[in-house]
């Protein structure tokens, strides 16, 4: 039986990839976003998409609206360089508060973005605690990363008061998700969809000198995560209501940008040319030199799937979308 979905933020990054595999299955699929101007509405032209929700008219169409299945909530503005905090909290915070409250209210399963910029420089480490102690350590650098502890901090608190929650709710602390789809995103796209067009075309690619000694140029390192593991995670949960909590989403290794790099220039068989640019000033005081998800929560919780590898995931990428005339999932 087909299920009814309601996906924010459906038309971006990560929200189209869930709203395409949800579609493929079956499923009733209900997209709640702007497309704006370009081409945003490609993510979505290969699948069926049910229903469309502007987000402002978000709240009222949920009171009348028949019942869905879940709320997945993608849906926020993504930039880590946002200053605007007024608007933050008018796109981030308040509508994932009040989506908390209708699938509370209404017996919904809810999954939400959350983010590994919510552990700031790292110091505190990448463990996905949930208590409300845990959380109080971390401190984001940016209006972003505070925009999703914020709430996370407030579902512990309602947690530790024992308040009423979703009967289903899950946190998902994303690392760095690459894949099809984020085409859209300018200059918030990965290094690889970045890259990419420079590389096919045999020129130079530039990445970050280190201003760290501990580290080499190109050596900073993240946990890259493939976004088709982060829509398998999704899918799990969706299948095991049982299962609630903050959660990870990294595979739990990192790797640096310049192993990111090769990989891109790999599977374009393409041979590498890497030239090291300052980081800019601007961003420097707040950059992140490792990031590495603690993965143990979510195995515990009963997740069995593989995560791909940077030099497979880049591979399924650069193979099957971005050297192809519809790199579209």
């Amino acid at each position: 039986m087909a299920r009814r979905i309601l996906v924010t933020g459906g038309a971006g990054f990560i929200g189209s990839n869930i709203a395409a595999a949800l579609s493929d299955k079956g499923d009733e699929v209900i997209i709640c976003d702007w497309l704006e101007q370009g081409e945003k509405w490609k993510n979505l032209a290969n699948h069926v998409i049910c229903e469309f929700v502007d987000p402002d008219d978000l709240m009222s169409w949920l009171e009348t609206t028949p019942p869905l299945d879940a709320v997945i909530h993608m849906g926020a503005i993504s930039a880590t360089t946002e200053t605007n905090g007024d608007l933050i909290l008018k796109r981030n915070f308040r509508p994932t508060r009040a989506l908390w409250d209708w699938c509370n209210k209404n017996g919904t399963s809810f999954i939400y973005a959350s983010s590994a910029a919510t552990y700031g420089s790292g110091d505190q480490g990448f463990d996905d605690d949930q208590s409300k102690g845990a959380l109080e350590g971390l401190k984001p650098l940016n209006l972003y990363g505070y925009s999703k502890h914020a709430f996370d901090k407030f579902v512990a608190h309602t947690i530790k008061n024992e308040g009423p929650t979703p009967p289903q709710w899950a946190g998902l602390k994303f690392f760095n998700v690459y894949g099809p789809n984020e085409y859209h995103k300018g200059n918030m796209k990965s290094v690889i969809a970045q890259s990419y067009p420079k590389i096919a075309n045999d020129e130079a690619i530039t990445l970050f000198k280190s201003h760290n000694p501990d580290y080499e140029d190109g050596g900073q390192l993240r946990d890259f995560v493939y976004v088709k593991d982060c829509v398998k995670v999704v899918l799990w949960l969706l299948e095991n209501p049982h299962v609630s909590g903050l959660f990870n989403l990294g595979t739990g290794k990192a790797r640096s940008f310049k192993d990111l790099a090769l990989a891109t220039f790999k599977a374009a068989s393409k041979s590498p040319n890497i030239q090291y640019v300052d980081t800019p000033i601007s961003i420097r005081d707040k950059y992140q030199y490792f990031t590495e998800a603690n993965m143990a929560k979510l195995k515990a919780a009963g997740y069995g799937g593989n995560f791909y590898s940077l030099e497979d995931g880049i591979a399924d990428y650069v193979g099957d979308y971005l050297s192809n005339d519809d790199p579209y999932r």
